[in-house]
C-alpha cells in the first residue's frame, strides 16, 4: 500500500535532505510543500518518481486547508518554519507567525478533517534553559530568545492537536544540524562558502567570522533526517525527543578545520555585525532517549561533514564562475 507522506519546508536544508531519504524509500507517494518563490538548493533535483511539488504559503488558511483536503497525507513532515536564531531579534513577528500559527493551521486543518496522520513537529534546542552540561529532555524549558519562545509556541501548537484532537504528533528538538546545502547565514556555512569563494579567486584571502568562543552541539543534517524518519515511524505519540551529536564543538575548532583544508592562505577577521545580542556560550545535548529508544545515534563522522560542506560550496563557487 502506497503512503502519502507531506513535507512542509520541502525546499529547504533540512527539508531537502529528507527528500532525499524518502526517494529511497519503496511505496512511498510524497507531496512537497514549498514557499512561493522559493527555489531548491543547489545539488537537488526537483523531479523524482513519486514526488510532487506544491507552491503554498503556509500563513494562507484557506490554501491549507484546501491543500492538506487534497493531499490526505498518512505522515507529515512539517519542516517549514523561520530557523535562523540570529534573525530572530529583527524578525521577531514574521518568525512567530511562521513557526507558531503556521504550526496551527496545519494541525488545525488536519484536525477538521478528522485525519490522523503521524506528525513531525520539528522544534528546536534552544527552548530550553541555558545550562553548562548536556541537556535531555527533562531539563527546564526556558527560552532565552525570540526564535526559541516561537519553537515553544509551535510545541504547543502540536501538542494541543495530540491531546485534544487525538492526532498521533511527535516532537524533535533539533540542537545544531550541518551539511551540504546549509544557508550561508549559518556559521558553518558561512565559513565553508567564503573559503570556497576565496579558492576561485571571487574573494580577497580575508574570512569574516562571528562569536568563535561559543561551542555548539552539530549534527549532521543526513543524520538528523534519519532520525526525523525514526521518531515518526517509531516514536511516541506526544513525546519529546532530541536530536544531537553529544558533542559540543568549539566554533573556533569548527572553523580551523575548515580552514586546514583551504588550498589557498586566509586570514581571519571578527566583524562585530556577525555577533549576536545574547548569545548562549554552549550548546549541547543528551541523545540517551533516541537511542535507547529507538536504536538511533548519529553516524557520520564530522570531519566528513565539513570536508562534504565545503566540496558542496566549492561547486557552487565553480559554477558561478562559468
Amino acid at each position: 500500500m502506497t503512503r502519502r507522506i507531506l513535507v512542509t519546508g520541502a525546499a529547504g536544508f533540512a527539508g531537502s535532505h529528507l527528500l532525499d531519504l524518502l526517494a529511497r524509500d519503496p511505496g512511498v507517494d510524497v507531496v512537497a510543500w514549498r514557499r512561493p518563490g522559493e527555489r531548491l538548493p543547489a545539488g537537488r533535483a526537483e523531479h523524482a518518481p513519486g514526488m510532487s511539488f506544491v507552491t503554498l504559503d503556509l500563513l494562507d488558511r484557506g490554501s491549507v486547508n484546501a491543500a492538506i483536503a487534497d493531499a490526505r497525507p498518512t505522515c507529515i513532515y512539517h519542516l517549514a518554519g523561520a530557523a535562523h536564531v540570529g534573525d530572530a531579534w529583527t524578525k521577531t513577528a514574521d518568525t512567530l507567525a511562521v513557526n507558531a500559527l503556521g504550526t496551527y493551521y496545519l494541525v488545525d486543518a488536519v484536525g477538521r478533517l478528522g485525519l490522523k496522520p503521524h506528525i513531525l513537529i520539528p522544534s528546536s534546542a534552544y527552548v530550553y534553559q541555558p545550562a553548562t552540561g548536556a541537556i535531555d529532555e527533562h531539563a527546564p524549558v526556558r527560552p532565552n530568545s525570540p526564535y526559541g519562545l516561537t519553537k515553544l509556541a509551535q510545541e504547543m501548537a502540536g501538542l494541543r492537536a495530540f491531546e485534544e484532537d487525538g492526532i498521533p504528533v511527535v516532537i524533535s528538538r533539533a540542537f545544531n544540524h550541518v551539511g551540504p546545502r546549509q544557508d550561508p547565514s549559518f556559521s558553518t556555512s558561512s565559513f565553508a562558502r567564503q573559503i570556497a569563494a576565496i579558492e576561485v579567486g571571487h574573494a580577497d584571502p580575508v574570512m569574516f567570522v562571528g562569536n568563535l568562543a561559543a561551542r555548539r552541539d552539530l549534527t549532521d543534517v543526513r543524520d538528523t533526517v534519519r532520525a526525523y524518519r525514526l521518531i515518526v515511524e517509531q516514536g511516541r505519540p506526544g513525546t519529546i525527543y532530541n536530536v544531537c551529536s553529544g558533542v559540543a564543538h568549539p566554533v573556533a575548532d569548527v572553523l580551523a578545520g575548515l580552514l586546514a583544508a583551504a588550498r589557498v592562505p586566509i586570514e581571519v577577521r571578527v566583524d562585530p555585525a556577525r555577533l549576536r545580542p545574547h548569545d548562549t556560550p554552549i550548546v549541547l545535548g543528551d541523545y540517551g532517549r533516541l537511542r535507547d529508544e529507538l536504536g538511533w545515534r548519529p553516524e557520520i563522522p564530522f570531519a566528513q561533514t565539513l570536508s562534504d560542506l565545503l566540496d558542496y560550496w566549492r561547486g557552487v563557487a565553480l559554477a558561478e564562475r562559468a
